[in-house]
């Protein structure tokens, strides 16, 4: 494939990719773990602080990085952000991701990186996840980003390449701490693709490409000129580039984690995270699933009457590409172990992530990444296996059909049912039902004599409060306690949001002084709104037809 066919075609992929991650970004309420990170990332952006929690919130890339969004867009106080700010952070790192893909031409090729790049702009889950403002968008493009580095650094020793390993690794550490996971199984798949190469393919990986030059594309040519000059022993330096990466892991880590040094106990906690997240590992509850859960999810998922979610397409193209990675061809020398590395990779982080109980289906991109780069391998050797013209064509029309219909679905999950339990991507969403209750707080709020300043009291747990903090973050005056008790009775609110438990509560202190309506908030989960009677009957009267 030449250069500008390939630069055109991955040109509209990127587009398209764009085009999915960017468009109404504010089209789905806000899931209540988008909130709790929103309200974070408020104090460092409107006081500057930061600080590390081992508990809860995960690592502190993604605020900083959003701080660097926020005041781009002019946006300085929690009350001026909105949905499109904040998730235009994972939009953009996801497209980032399939932008990272070009360094992987030296590994696997062009034709196998423009099929990746293609899986990768298409996915259902990659895009419903690049919309979402948490931290796997962010984690998937520093795993890319260090694994292209590493990667690049085998191929041809520098100081460059070293540095930015150890920085991408750094910042997946401070992204998140299943990181880990991905650690471990780049160590074990780069260890087991070592030890299964032959003598011939060591040969191979150490002479770089012997092939007739003729038959290379000009780029390939130029890359096996460039390795063979890089070809003298570099083995006094490279425990200097060793100790460069770790050095630049390290030190990126120790910057975020300890707030720029504000909080030197930060990075000291981000160590001591494990054992609180080791532990609700293996808890019970909501959260936890079956070892099948992940790859069921992503090959077969409908829900009652609903459509058929299937991310199968890509499951066997990667099948496809993982048993390539076995069947070596004097062409490919150079790229073969690399192939093997993805391969074991997917095996291990797969497993990993599916023997874990805790499962919510975001940390799939960790993984799935490696799927989506075997079936870019797959796709390139289905056609490199097929010489006759009939016989490609046919292998083209199926492999448009394919991604085609996951791009049918991309559409339908995170544009057109974004909130629908029916969605496999839809995990514990805020209901769009639940944006009624704050418009009609808004629109009480309008006809209050205190406007934003009105009283509102909030009286549920922890589960049910979110994502109220973000969606009433304008009003000036909220009170949150979790038992009616607590609250001290109505007092001066003029509008009182409980759980379904604490509604009873409260109405026995009402005296009839109220009015309640149920709103939903997630599926099975309801709020009630408690409206003072002559709040409500002045909201009658001026807009009769809102009831």
């Amino acid at each position: 494939m030449n250069k500008k066919a390939f630069a055109g075609l991955f040109l509209l992929t990127a587009l398209g990719a764009a085009g999915f991650r960017l468009a109404d970004l504010d089209l789905r309420p806000v899931h209540h773990d988008e909130a709790n990170q929103a309200l974070k990332f408020g104090a460092l952006l409107e006081k500057g602080e930061y600080r590390y929690d081992k508990t809860d919130h995960h690592g502190p890339s993604l605020y900083y990085l959003t701080l660097m969004f926020a005041r781009a867009l002019g946006r300085n106080t929690l009350a001026e952000l909105d949905e499109t700010t904040l998730r235009l952070v994972p939009a953009c790192f996801g497209i980032g991701t399939i932008l990272l893909l070009l360094l992987f031409i030296p590994m696997i090729g062009k034709k196998a990186v423009l099929w990746s790049a293609l899986g990768l702009a298409v996915s259902p889950v990659m895009v419903y996840f690049s919309r979402f403002y948490i931290q796997e968008a962010l984690l998937l493009f520093f795993l890319v980003a260090a694994v292209a580095a590493l990667w690049r650094y085998l191929l041809k020793p520098s100081w460059g390449w070293a540095m930015a390993t150890g920085l991408f690794c750094g910042m997946m550490y401070a992204t998140k701490e299943t990181s880990v996971i991905a650690f471990g199984s780049i160590a074990a798949a780069f260890l087991l693709a070592h030890l299964t190469m032959g003598t011939r393919e060591k040969e191979s990986a150490q002479t770089r490409n012997t092939a007739d030059p003729q038959k290379q594309d000009p780029g390939e040519r130029q890359t096996e000129r460039s390795d063979r000059r890089s070809r003298k022993p570099r083995s006094g330096i490279r425990w200097a580039h060793l100790i460069l990466g770790l050095g630049s892991a390290l030190l990126v880590s120790l910057l975020l984690f300890t707030s720029f040094f504000e909080n030197p106990k930060g990075w000291l906690d981000s160590l001591l995270s494990f054992k609180v997240y080791f532990v609700r590992a293996g808890e019970g509850g909501f959260h936890v699933h079956p070892w099948s859960y992940y790859l069921r999810t992503l090959a077969f998922s409908k829900t009652g009457s609903g459509p058929l979610w299937s991310e199968a397409f890509i499951l066997l193209l990667a099948c496809v590409g993982g048993v390539a990675a076995f069947h070596r061809r004097h062409h490919d020398n150079r790229n073969f172990p690399f192939r093997k590395f993805i391969l074991f990779y997917t095996l291990f982080s797969t497993a990993a992530y599916s023997l874990v109980p805790y499962k919510t289906p975001w940390n799939i991109l960790p993984f799935y990444i490696g799927f989506i780069l075997l079936a870019g391998c797959g796709a390139a050797s289905l056609l490199d296996i097929c010489r006759k013209s009939l016989c490609r064509a046919l292998v083209i029309v199926l492999l448009a059909a394919g991604f085609f219909h996951l791009g049918v679905q991309a559409y339908r999950g995170s544009l057109d049912e974004p909130a629908n339990p029916r969605n496999p991507y839809v995990y514990a969403q805020t209901s769009p039902d639940f944006l009624k209750l704050i418009h009609r707080v808004e629109d009480l709020a309008a006809l209050h004599p205190d406007g934003d300043r009105m009283l509102i009291k909030v009286v549920a747990g922890p589960y049910e409060t979110w994502p109220l903090p973000w969606y009433l973050r304008r009003f000036s005056r909220v009170g949150y306690w979790t038992d009616a008790g607590e609250a001290g009775g109505p007092g001066e609110a003029a509008v009182i949001i409980s759980d379904t438990e604490q509604a009873d509560r409260l109405e026995s202190l009402f005296n009839k002084s109220f009015l309640s309506e149920y709103y939903g908030l997630r599926p099975n989960v309801f709020l009630v709104l408690h409206i003072r009677s002559d709040l409500w009957e002045k909201f009658l009267k001026s807009s009769p037809g809102k009831t």
